[in-house]
């Protein structure tokens, strides 16, 4: 029989694509999701591209008795849930610093309610969506799961309390399992087209900007500073193909099932891009042009940022497989035909 998981946050961008591979490698997904970044457009999406009905349960994990009821209820009806995977959060760097407090509450208190609710409904499974910003400023590269970790801002501080929070509960528990994944920088869509990213207001992130220039949504690509020690003086990170992520989700709940403990793996490709060399590889693969303004240095940014993925490939068999073209062509693909984002939605091309 196929195992229940609750996935938090399941109707937004990471956790859409994720469902896509919980559901090909035979789990049996629950969403719980409040919907303030999701969409059910996404969730009838994903249902129309698996040929599988997907509860949503629309809450907010924050709400006294609501999982440890959802829990209850999968219980009673002999399909108990089995793991967590808790894609829930608010994830805007800049936001947390202006309004901290929103972050503390919905990352932080978030995560303590639905340990509680775990623990109430006997469910000792947890795959955690962390963030390579616990590492903070580079010591060395690539980011090992050993570097120090001193986020600098408070989203990042979010992320690294979670997860200290969490060895203390593996602590306490020697039957409880936790993986936390610190991923570095996702992007692109499932290649149908039919799900992708789908920012509410204006990107937080380079590449959902680079795509809404693309379609007109946006006039201009900001860069934020051209004078780092870099190749060609843009910041270099590391991105990678959000199923090449999703995958990655699967294979932290395989773990899970049959380890306890607390570990954390780091999710990237090991290769750093920069800003503009992503810019260039969208406008080859396009055949658009991005208009690019030049913008100071935002405070916080660092120069370098890629992942060391040995673990990853050591304890969970995971490694990326597509690159920074497929990432570009797969997100351009779905922007085309979903220049309005979930909604209104443009015939796909002929071929």
């Amino acid at each position: 029989m196929s195992s229940y998981l609750l996935v938090t946050g399941g109707a937004g961008y990471i956790g859409s694509h994720t469902l896509v591979e919980l559901i090909a490698a035979g789990y049996q997904p629950v969403v719980l999701d409040n919907l303030s970044n999701g969409s059910r457009d996404a969730l009838r999406r994903v249902e129309e591209l698996t040929g599988t009905s997907i509860p949503l349960i629309q809450g907010d994990i924050r709400t006294p008795g609501l999982v440890e009821t959802v829990l209850a209820i999968y219980r009673r009806d002999k399909r108990p849930i089995e793991c967590v995977l808790h894609l829930a959060g608010v994830k805007a760097v800049g936001e947390s610093v202006s309004d901290p407090l929103k972050y503390f509450d919905n990352n932080v208190a978030g995560t303590v309610a639905l340990l509680m609710a775990m623990r109430a409904g006997g469910v000792q499974r947890l795959v955690f969506s962390s963030s390579a910003t616990v590492y903070g400023v580079p010591r060395f590269l690539p980011f090992t799961e050993q570097h120090p970790l001193a986020p600098t801002n408070p989203y990042g501080r979010t992320k690294l309390f979670v997860e200290q929070i969490l060895q203390d509960v593996c602590a306490a528990d020697a039957s409880f399992s936790v993986v936390t994944l610190r991923y570095f920088n996702p992007i692109g869509a499932h290649p149908s087209g039919m799900i992708g990213e789908n920012p509410r207001d204006t990107p937080n992130n380079l590449f959902p900007y680079i795509t809404q220039v693309a379609v007109g949504q946006q006039p201009f690509l900001k860069v934020f500073g051209v004078d780092y020690p870099t190749e060609d003086g843009t910041g270099v990170r590391d991105y990678l193909h959000v199923m090449d992520l999703a995958v990655g989700h699967v294979r932290a709940v395989d773990y899970a099932s049959s380890h306890t403990g607390f570990i954390a793996i780091n999710l990237g490709t090991g290769k750093g891009t920069s800003v503009m060399e992503l810019v260039q590889t969208f406008e080859r693969v396009s055949g658009q042009a991005i208009p690019v303004r030049i913008e100071p240095r935002r405070p916080g940014d660092v120069d370098k940022v890629w992942a060391d993925a040995s673990l990853a490939r050591e304890v969970l068999r995971w490694r990326t497989t597509l690159g920074v073209e497929s990432m570009c062509q797969d997100g351009w693909r779905w922007q085309q035909r979903n220049p309005q984002g979930y909604g209104v939605t443009a015939p796909a091309p002929a071929s």
